[in-house]
């Protein structure tokens, strides 16, 4: 075997709930614990943590400037290149390609990728006033910034409404019942039975948030616990970042597990990862239900891994919403009746901001060890179906040097939709969501397509229109567009 291959030695996951929400500890305290338990008791090797060649931290919602210094300093190692993540799901798995890459080149010998929330336990401690000592950093930058910090939302799609993943994945999700020529109530029985399976898994998963059962149509309906987000999501369909989690991997050179002494059966394989976008405007994609990002970049995983996507022995889809896993599904040629996730999903399991992908693959590596020959597919997704990575593992070593591309390349040439700003009169409805709070629905948004093909926002709090869209289907349904943006149904 080639002494450069690189190889995920460490894992480790942790949550804290505590009765009283002010002895959580802050986010570093949970990423040190959480990394000094993948590199002390999961690789079994203590030496290992002094000797990092870099850590790379997922961005978070905490105000740390560069916590990878912090964490090499606890670590004693002093040498490690520092790496902050910009915004995005995509995150953990782009990162496990770039150093498993570097890895591969000889560029590194060992890197630790973690990222860890306190949102469930700050939020509780606001609302007591509590003051809570957390470690202050703001004058240390990064050695280096890992990926672009890129704006999702247009500023024509904000002033439309449109500027939040709740708007655009129930968006998508209209988009797709529509290509299924679905009823509301199959569609509903559909997604239903398929969060299910999600849910099923989180209840026998020890790190999952909310390990509570739930049947399809507990799922489904609306309820005082269970209120409707953004047609057609519950809340028990949207992903669920009220949580303190950490998570944590420790990669290194095979070279590097043999002169340390990493046991034989700690090591699991990256074999190939790959990283592309759609385009960043949703505006100016040419549908709302498909991906040629995805699609790509599962046809070069299977190219470099020599793994077909569909045949991987475990499968995890990243599921903030239901529509990012039928799209992500249905791009790599999965099986959608069968299980896509490993944890539960960010709903149940959790969903920590941009480190869901750090527990899922911790999780993969877990079953990885425990069956020799298998494989395992991880997905990953930022923005709102925007960014995507993805990584093919193995139990066993590779007959091949470890590939990662980007085949941005290949995903330009696709075509795409015009936007059009000014737009004002006769217009169809493409898809659509109607938003909810507590009270009920407030207001519908509507990706629509011109006379000319062009496409433009709309929405409406006109209560009719708003009730008739959660009646019945809307997509193909004529509207008028006025001036402020605002629509009303037509008669077709």
């Amino acid at each position: 075997m080639d002494p450069r291959t690189p190889v995920l030695v460490g894992v480790s996951q942790l949550g804290q709930r505590p009765e009283d929400p002010c002895e959580a500890v802050e986010p570093l305290e949970l990423m040190h614990q959480v990394l000094s338990n993948a590199i002390t008791n999961d690789a079994g090797a203590p030496r290992l943590g002094s000797e990092l060649g870099a850590i790379a931290v997922v961005a978070g919602a905490w105000s740390y400037s560069n916590p990878a210094r912090l964490l090499a300093n606890r670590l004693g190692a002093n040498r490690a290149l520092t790496i902050l993540s910009h915004a995005g799901g995509n995150t953990p798995q782009a990162l496990v390609n770039a150093m498993a890459g570097r890895i591969q080149a000889g560029q590194l010998d060992s890197v630790a990728i973690v990222g860890g929330e306190t949102i469930w336990s700050r939020r509780r401690q606001r609302r007591t006033n509590s003051v809570v000592p957390r470690t202050k950093q703001r004058d240390s930058q990064p050695d280096e910034r890992f990926q672009d910090e890129l704006s999702m939302s247009t500023e024509f799609e904000t002033e439309r409404g449109m500027e939040a993943p709740i708007n655009y994945y129930p968006l998508f999700e209209s988009a797709i019942r529509a290509k299924n020529n679905e009823t509301f109530e199959q569609h509903r029985l559909r997604l239903g039975h398929m969060w299910a399976r999600f849910n099923s898994v989180a209840v026998t998963n020890p790190y999952a948030w909310t390990r509570t059962p739930l049947t399809a149509n507990l799922i489904t309906t609306p309820s005082p616990t269970n209120r409707m987000v953004g047609f057609p999501y519950t809340k028990a369909m949207n992903s669920n970042w009220d949580l303190d989690q950490a998570a944590a991997l420790v990669l290194c050179s095979v070279a590097t597990a043999d002169r340390i002494g990493i046991a034989r059966d700690r090591w699991v394989f990256p074999l190939a990862g790959t990283d592309a976008n759609d385009t960043y405007a949703v505006s100016e994609r040419r549908d709302l239900h498909s991906s040629p990002a995805i699609a790509e970049a599962g046809l070069m995983l299977q190219e470099l891994s020599g793994q077909p996507p569909a045949e991987a022995t475990h499968i995890d889809v990243y599921s903030c919403f239901p529509s990012a896993v039928q799209v992500a599904a249905t791009e790599l040629g999965l099986d959608q009746e069968t299980q896509l996730t490993v944890t539960g999903g960010l709903t149940f399991a959790g969903g920590p901001l941009n480190n869901y992908v750090t527990h899922s693959i911790a999780t993969m590596v877990g079953l990885l060890r425990g069956e020799s020959g298998s494989t395992g597919l991880i997905t990953a997704n930022g923005g709102y179906l925007t960014k995507h990575s993805l990584g093919m593992y193995a139990s066993t070593p590779p007959s091949r040097a470890f590939g990662h591309a980007n085949v941005q390349d290949r995903v330009d040439p696709y075509p795409t939709t015009r936007t059009d700003t000014g737009y004002r009169g006769s217009a169809t409805i493409e898809a659509y969501t109607v938003m909810h709070d507590q009270d009920g629905p407030i207001e519908a948004l509507a990706a629509l397509r011109t006379p000319h093909g062009a496409r433009t926002w709309g929405r409406s709090d006109n209560g009719a229109t708003v009730i008739a869209l959660l009646d019945d289907e809307g997509v193909g349904r004529s509207v008028n567009l006025g001036g402020s943006g605002h629509f009303t149904l037509t008669e077709d």
